[in-house]
């Protein structure tokens, strides 16, 4: 497991003021478990490739890093942050793994809904952060190939609509039978070396144009 993790890339969406005034405890303790974190995933054996804040740069630097796993640090500011970076990977989705102490979860399902894995309110130890993002690798990869799963059922929906169009428009305007007419739709997509919705497609758009 530790290769997975050392090839698992990571990187750290955290507050850029990692070293406060000293005098604002606030920021100090932010900075403290921000640190924390940061070093619990590197003795968890991760390969964090980079620490970034959340400004507007977030998407050109998360394309050219393209790393496998976002994590979230973030306690106050943390919807601000979210935003950023659930934005920032609208795109190109990836897991994302919040780890704040901010005990007001009132926009958790927001957050969920938004795109984020895993929401993890307090507890920072190191024992708890490789079972976090086991399950959230996890849950992301189930995610995704439901999501691919629909994609895939809404276009062959999609295409159905197309040729069964097409269908009608050969049977009304040359007088062909349903079968008779997909036996010439699929004829003429195998001469052209197209698929069946394609081509119907083609005559669609074709039979729009000269109305």
């Amino acid at each position: 497991m530790a290769d997975v993790q050392q090839a698992l890339r990571i990187v750290v969406v955290a507050p850029d003021n990692l070293v406060p005034d000293p005098s604002d405890t606030s920021a100090w303790l932010e900075a403290e478990r921000s640190r924390s974190l940061r070093i619990g995933l590197l003795q968890a054996g991760y390969n964090i490739v980079a620490v970034l804040p959340a400004d507007m740069f977030l998407p050109d630097q998360l394309a050219q890093i393209q790393p496998d796993l976002v994590i979230v640090d973030a306690q106050s500011q943390a919807r601000d942050t979210l935003e950023h970076v659930v934005l920032a990977t609208r795109d190109d989705r990836r897991p994302i793994v919040l780890f704040t102490d901010d005990e007001d979860t009132s926009h958790v399902r927001d957050a969920i809904a938004a795109g984020v894995t895993a929401y993890v309110v307090a507890g920072l130890a190191t024992a708890r952060i490789k079972p976090v993002l086991d399950v959230a690798m996890a849950r992301f990869q189930v995610e995704e190939s439901l999501r691919r799963e629909l994609a895939s059922a809404k276009a062959q929906l999609q295409e159905r609509k197309v040729i069964e169009r097409a269908k009608g428009l050969l049977m009304s305007r040359q007088g062909l039978g349903e079968e008779e007419a997909y036996a010439r739709l699929r004829r003429a997509a195998m001469d052209k070396k197209l698929r069946i919705a394609e081509l119907a497609q083609r005559m669609l758009d074709a039979a729009d144009l000269l109305g």
